[in-house]
């Protein structure tokens, strides 16, 4: 049995509205129990706008569940129109910050250079990041899946101590499975995950492996989640479409009852 806490993580993407966000973060804590919280670690994502709004709330409310950003800028301030830097999201009490998630990669050209220095930045101001990485249909077809994954993992965490590496988590999406309503079955995306250990293991050690969590994602679901939650180097899960609905997310997050 791992000491690692499972954490799952809702991805809101580019949804809601600030007012819809609080009713939203409203509704699962009520539906939450703390034994839920003692088992698993609950993050949401919501869109920028919406990061001070869920805040305030969780705050107010003492809820325990933790608040993440989906992308962050690397420098601190400067002429960056339209960006959003790490001090920005550290003040608003973020814990997490999703980092070369597939959609920013295939959509806004992020490169593995640019990932790592969002990795980094993330980490330097005390947040943690949670590291997409995952292979293409036409890549799983080429039988590069393997190639893909080490090069995605070693080059995020390119430069980033053993220590900070196991307070970070990977999620492995393959992209095929992003919102399509196709997932992988558990038993690839057991076998996913574990190469993204050996890959962290390699460059970093047994006890940055032994630490990381390593989430799936990929058209996650409340019918699906315990299937995967039950393999060896699978440790929770970053989900899409299903945290948008505060009674399928809870029953995602309770996986284990």
């Amino acid at each position: 049995m791992s000491d690692r806490k499972d954490l799952i993580v809702g991805n809101w993407k580019m949804n809601t509205t600030h007012l819809e966000a609080i009713q939203m973060v409203q509704k699962l804590f009520y539906r939450l129990a703390a034994t839920d919280h003692e088992r698993v670690e609950v993050v949401v994502g919501p869109p920028f706008t919406s990061l001070r709004s869920i805040q305030t709330v969780i705050e107010a409310d003492n809820m325990p569940i933790g608040l993440a950003a989906q992308n962050v800028y690397w420098e601190s301030e400067g002429a960056f129109t339209g960006e959003v830097s790490p001090p920005m999201l550290a003040a608003l009490h973020v814990n997490h910050v999703i980092v070369g998630h597939s959609e920013r990669r295939a959509y806004f050209g992020e490169t593995e250079e640019t990932v790592n220095k969002r990795v980094k930045a993330t980490l330097a101001h005390e947040m943690k990041p949670i590291l997409c990485v995952g292979e293409t249909l036409d890549q799983r077809e080429a039988d590069q899946t393997e190639e893909v994954l080490v090069t995605q993992v070693s080059g995020g965490l390119q430069g980033v101590t053993p220590e900070d590496v196991a307070a970070s988590a990977i999620a492995y999406e393959p992209v095929w499975a992003i919102g399509t309503g196709r997932h992988a079955d558990a038993d690839t995306a057991g076998v996913g995950c574990g190469l993204v250990r050996s890959t962290v293991a390699g460059s970093h050690g047994e006890e940055a492996a032994a630490g990381i969590r390593i989430l799936y994602g990929g058209s996650v679901n409340a019918g699906n989640i315990k299937d995967f939650m039950a393999k060896r180097d699978i440790d929770g899960a970053l989900v899409g479409g299903a945290s948008l609905d505060p009674d399928t997310f809870a029953a995602v997050v309770r996986y284990w009852v």
